[in-house]
């Protein structure tokens, strides 16, 4: 069967990295996450990745630090994420580059929409760090900037829920699950999807959002069989 998608962005977070540990990086998650995107790429799909750096990062620690420094702070998590999922994904026998906003030519290539491309279309993995390379905006927006950029023809938000909630399922057991959305109704309602930045810049440009949990790997390999699991954001 045909995957469902030939080019897509594949948004991690970094607590996904962490896996149960909460803090820092686990090498079983990594190992798992890149099988997993080998299969996806021997499937003849185009991956790109976007990660956070939620494991050692998650900005301001107090009201004297400055917004713009801490956010640099959080851009260089990504770019340890970035690296440790490199070297999982070699590991893997996955070709692989890293690509960062900010630039640090010694240990990664600056982004360049071309030679991403480039990358992609030779089989290549690309992973891009530092978010946009500019602070007040997230990882999530770096993802649908890129997405936007390299013309993805979906982001598939891998999360530590599996799916969208009326509420935080964690929090509430009644908590109601959502098959679709509009972007639309993320951004009405508040929904922790996606910052409003990146919904909109999703919306404007018709980027599907398909939100799934990571607890299994296989999620991705179901979403790019076009199995209905997790949220579909879309207009």
């Amino acid at each position: 069967m045909a995957p469902k998608f030939k080019r897509i962005l594949l948004k991690l977070s970094g607590e996904a990295l962490a896996g149960g540990k909460g803090f820092g990086l686990d090498e079983d998650t990594l190992a798992d996450i890149s099988r997993v995107i080998r299969q996806a790429c021997g499937m003849g799909v185009e991956i790109a990745v976007v990660v956070g750096g939620g494991n050692f990062w998650r900005g301001r620690t107090g009201k004297d630090m400055d917004r713009t420094r801490a956010d640099h702070m959080g851009m260089l998590a990504t770019v340890i994420n970035s690296l440790a999922l490199q070297s999982a994904l070699e590991a893997a026998g996955v070709e692989t580059r890293v690509q960062t906003a900010i630039d640090m030519r010694q240990i990664a290539e600056p982004y360049i929409r071309g030679k991403a491309i480039s990358h992609l279309a030779k089989g290549r993995v690309v992973i891009f760090g530092c978010g946009t390379g500019n602070p007040f905006f997230s990882t999530d927006t770096a993802a649908a900037l890129r997405a936007a950029e390299i013309d993805a023809e979906a982001i598939l938000l891998a999360k530590k829920v599996d799916g969208v909630y009326d509420c935080d399922p964690n929090l509430n057991p009644q908590a109601k699950k959502f098959d679709e959305l509009k972007y639309i109704e993320v951004l009405n309602k508040g929904l922790g999807v996606m910052d409003s930045t990146a919904t909109s810049l999703c919306m404007d440009n018709n980027i599907p959002i398909l939100v799934f949990g990571l607890d299994d790997p296989m999620n991705i390999i179901r979403v790019l069989n076009g199995e209905k699991i997790g949220t579909t954001v879309s207009n």
